[in-house]
């Protein structure tokens, strides 16, 4: 089995930090619920479509190491090596952001895996398989060419792109249940994702 994942908003989770980061900023109050997408509609609400952008720069390059893997995720790496099966972390990711500081989002990002992807026996995904594109139409050419058999990704457009191998199997994850009417097989949490695994060994 060779399991590919994405990155932003499927292995990290955003919520807490954008938060924190807006709240920071004074740009949100307290009351707006703790979930990057209840910052980005208040922000988008208020006008301040240029704030967000900048926000986003700011979190994923200069505040990456303050973000949190979703809970289940290590659980689930350490399942996969176990028993011996690749992993491979596939995303589309700019290298620097459109507006603001020019942080260098990959190296910030796989600075995170370093840290946070890890546990006594080294690396849990190999830095030779993590692959981040400038593209989604790369990201999925990336995924077929890799040879993934499954893959899990919070967006169904990449799963249900026409250029997605159609032998490998699909997983989409939800957990705040934004894609009700998708037929993909979906999941909400991480332990979820791993009883989808063991189901296809």
């Amino acid at each position: 089995m060779h399991i590919g994942l994405d990155f932003d908003n499927t292995i990290v989770s955003f919520d807490i930090l954008f938060h924190k980061v807006a709240l920071e900023g004074g740009w949100i109050t307290a009351d707006v619920p703790v979930s990057k997408v209840s910052v980005r509609d208040h922000l988008r609400a208020i006008g301040q479509e240029l704030v967000w952008s900048e926000m986003q720069g700011y979190v994923y390059g200069a505040r990456m190491d303050e973000a949190a893997a979703y809970p289940g995720v290590v659980d689930c790496l350490v399942w996969a090596r176990e028993r011996g099966f690749s992993v491979s972390i596939v995303s589309h990711k700019t290298r620097y952001p459109f507006v603001g500081k020019q942080y260098d989002l990959h190296a910030a990002a796989r600075q995170w895996i370093s840290q946070h992807l890890t546990d006594l026996k080294g690396p849990l995904v190999a830095p030779g398989r993590v692959y981040f594109e400038l593209t989604k139409e790369s990201k999925v050419k990336r995924i077929a060419d890799i040879g993934c058999t499954v893959y899990v990704d919070d967006l169904p457009e990449i799963l249900l792109s026409p250029g997605f191998p159609t032998s490998a199997a699909r997983i989409l994850f939800d957990p705040d249940n934004h894609h009700r009417a998708q037929t993909l097989p979906r999941a909400a949490h991480w332990s979820e994702i791993l009883c989808s695994l063991e189901a296809q060994c």
